[in-house]
């Protein structure tokens, strides 16, 4: 036999869960309203919606702290913005039109390698172990051993282009870890 905290009547087994819909619903306290599945919080919001707002806020807050507080993204073995600070010049000439570094566009745009100050010679690395790989990826370009990626065309070294990719004047690959006053030039050129 179970009796209704709530009102007293005896049941045999324990007290129906209709009996507690139907005769107590605005009585129930927090135990009964979840074992009935109609839990709420004071405010009349249920509990599982507001856990999963605030999980998928925390998560929301991990990611953007990463990515904007880090420096962010693809940048293996590449240090945290602010890590280290130094410099170095960049040609980069694409069919015989030279790359203007002074443009917005790559002023700034990447905590971890950029130019700035509307100098389009000379850029500034953030962080330790920035790779050319990751400079070229950063200013918007896509480099690779044989290739070289510009406003979106591909130039493949090889039969139709001639591809150089140097620093200090000494073919480097995408890999190549830039250092303080280094010189990168690269020349796509029709072979």
């Amino acid at each position: 036999m179970a009796d209704c905290d709530y009102c007293g009547e005896s049941f045999d087994g324990e007290v129906p869960d209709s009996h507690l819909r139907s005769d107590h619903l605005d009585e129930l306290g927090p135990i009964d309203r979840r074992r009935l599945g109609d839990a709420e919080d004071d405010d009349g919001v249920s509990s599982g919606p507001v856990a999963l707002v605030v999980v998928l806020g925390l998560a929301v807050a991990l990611v953007v702290y990463v990515i904007f507080f880090t420096g962010g993204g693809s940048a293996a073995g590449v240090g945290p913005a602010g890590s280290d600070h130094y410099h170095g010049t960049m040609e980069v000439t694409v069919l015989g039109e030279a790359v203007d570094f002074s443009q917005q566009q790559y002023q700034l745009q990447d905590r971890r390698l950029h130019f700035e100050s509307g100098d389009g010679t000379e850029w500034h690395a953030h962080a330790t172990g920035v790779t050319l790989d990751y400079a070229m990826e950063a200013l918007g370009f896509d480099v690779t051993r044989d290739s070289f990626t510009y406003q979106g065309t591909t130039y493949e070294d090889g039969s139709e282009y001639d591809v150089s990719v140097t620093v200090n004047g000494n073919v480097v690959g995408p890999d190549y870890t830039l250092q303080e006053g280094d010189s990168v030039v690269v020349t796509v050129e029709r072979a």
